[in-house]
């Protein structure tokens, strides 16, 4: 394959997922921060872990929420934003779109098409549950017409690659900052605070269910760490991302990708042979942090190995 097709293939699928994660992280921040309205806090959380509080603070000075929302859902000059993510998905899967069937180009070009109405119309906080929850439901589509209708060739390896990386990314941020905030927290709220950060991290991740069919009791740090870094079979953990990322690298032809597959294997290794313990004696913050920059050397692998050209 040519590497600028695998690169927009890759490419179409990270955005496609960052736009879903961006929509998970934007509700459960607008959520708590109008259980808690004294705080600012909760509504930087989704500005920390996409990168964008300097750039957001420079143009908005104040985070409100009518203001996160509008700057991470539609504003066309963030180029992190939802409405940025679609339209790249958008372009990326139209170079491809012989390679890619026709399920999946309708859902990429619909999901377009509809998102230029939702920033026609704006967004305000009433009307932002419908819309995260439309876009987490078009991501939704998306990846379940890949897996339906694609022939488990190169085209359908490389859309799976950009779909782990981008989660894996996602997963290991937005435990750091949470990580981070809540050890900030005054002693005398911790308990009643972090009980409610703690389950919003696990909703932003789908995990909140997962936790309570597993753990069966109070939510602890090292138990949310344990589901989201170390739990082979919670689909959003570190281990299950690279768990996948490891198989899709192994099924993509050629000797080009020797570098990424052995530090994929390396990083993978890591997690399945670590215990909650190591890793809270290490640091959690310490060890998210080396996970953090582990998976953009893989990205920057990857690219390397693979997309260069493009």
């Amino acid at each position: 394959m040519l590497s600028r097709m695998a690169g927009c293939l890759y490419w179409m699928a990270r955005n496609m997922e960052r736009a879903e994660n961006t929509a998970r992280l934007l509700d459960v921040s607008l959520q708590m921060s109008l259980l808690h309205a004294s705080s600012q806090d909760d509504l930087l959380v989704p500005l920390d872990v996409t990168g964008s509080t300097a750039d957001f603070l420079q143009r908005h000075h104040t985070p409100t929420p009518q203001a996160v929302l509008h700057y991470l859902a539609l504003d066309g000059e963030n180029p992190g934003s939802i409405y940025n993510c679609m339209r790249n998905a958008r372009e990326n899967a139209h170079v491809v779109r012989v390679k890619i069937t026709t399920e999946m180009w309708e859902q990429v070009n619909g999901t377009w098409l509809e998102m230029r109405e939702w920033q026609s119309r704006g967004l305000d906080t009433r009307s932002a549950s419908s819309f995260l929850e439309w876009v987490r439901e078009r991501s939704h589509l998306f990846r379940g017409a890949g897996y339906g209708t694609m022939l488990r060739n190169d085209t359908f390896h490389f859309s799976r690659l950009g779909t782990f990386i981008e989660r894996a990314d996602n997963t290991a941020r937005i435990l750091n900052v949470k990580t981070k905030q809540i050890s900030d927290n005054e002693p005398e709220a911790e308990n009643i605070l972090d009980y409610y950060q703690w389950a919003a991290l696990l909703r932003s991740v789908s995990g909140f269910e997962a936790y309570r069919d597993i753990y069966r009791d109070s939510i602890t740090p090292e138990r949310v760490a344990e589901l989201l870094i170390l739990r082979h079979d919670m689909p959003r953990s570190l281990r299950a991302c690279f768990g996948e990322i490891n198989k899709v690298l192994a099924r993509i032809e050629g000797h080009a990708g020797r570098s990424a597959r052995r530090r994929a294997s390396e990083i993978q290794a890591r997690l399945t042979y670590s215990s909650i313990e190591d890793i809270f004696a290490d640091g959690l913050e310490q060890t998210l942090d080396s996970l953090i920059d582990d998976i953009i050397l893989l990205g920057n692998t990857i690219h390397h190995s693979y997309l260069e050209a493009a």
